[in-house]
């Protein structure tokens, strides 16, 4: 059974898919992890971020594996280094990318055939598993987003000024949904919800109950 997760930065989205994914005994694929993960292949190698032919032979070449709670990178682990500002920003180009889209995607349904899965991204109901058996696109208020995102980059210790941090937001908004290839959107017959005023557990919980209705044969 795969689940899926959409909607923008900071609603909540990877916290309540591993909460999710716990509460299921079910395994946990985080996408935007991958797309991080190009993206710090791509700043080391010195590429241009939109040279696809480039792209193209960095993939060719690279070996990425997603075990629980970490990213490893051609077999080193680079967990904490995806996270990184640098990296956020780089990702964007690289999200937009067709090469590495077409691959990452091949990737996802290679990875979850078969088993199991919450997977969360930007476009895991729309595009990678448009047949999924419970989709959700997760939503906040744009502030509330923000906050939430400088929050976590403070427990890293990078500090990031409020302002600064919601225009980018608000820009990354902007071309999530515009862009022509997959744009982030809720799939026709995705669950929508509003995480602003609710708890982790509050959004889990609804989310659980969805899920374990669809798979309890109406009688």
């Amino acid at each position: 059974m795969i689940i899926t997760i959409d909607g923008p930065a900071g609603a909540g989205k990877s916290s309540a898919a591993r909460a999710l994914a716990r509460r299921l005994g079910f395994e946990f694929l985080d996408t935007g992890a991958m797309y991080r993960a190009v993206a710090l292949a791509a700043l080391r190698a010195g590429l241009d971020l939109h040279d696809q032919d480039a792209l193209a032979r960095l993939l060719a070449g690279l070996r990425l594996e997603l075990p629980p709670g970490r990213v490893l990178l051609n077999g080193a682990d680079v967990t904490p280094e995806v996270r990184t500002a640098e990296v956020t920003a780089a990702t964007q180009p690289v999200a937009d990318s067709p090469v590495v889209r077409r691959r990452l995607v091949q990737f996802q349904r290679a990875i979850a055939a078969g088993r199991d899965m919450v997977c969360e991204g930007r476009d895991q109901g729309t595009v990678v598993f448009p047949e999924a058996a419970c989709k959700f696109f997760l939503v906040a208020d744009p502030l509330e987003r923000a906050r939430r995102r400088q929050r976590e980059m403070a427990a890293r210790g990078e500090a990031v000024d409020f302002a600064t941090l919601l225009q980018a937001q608000e820009a990354r908004d902007r071309r999530d949904a515009a862009r022509d290839l997959a744009p982030m959107r809720p799939a026709a017959d995705a669950v929508v919800l509003d995480s602003t005023a609710l708890t982790l557990d509050e959004v889990v919980d609804r989310m659980e109950a969805a899920v374990r209705a669809r798979r309890t044969p109406a009688r």
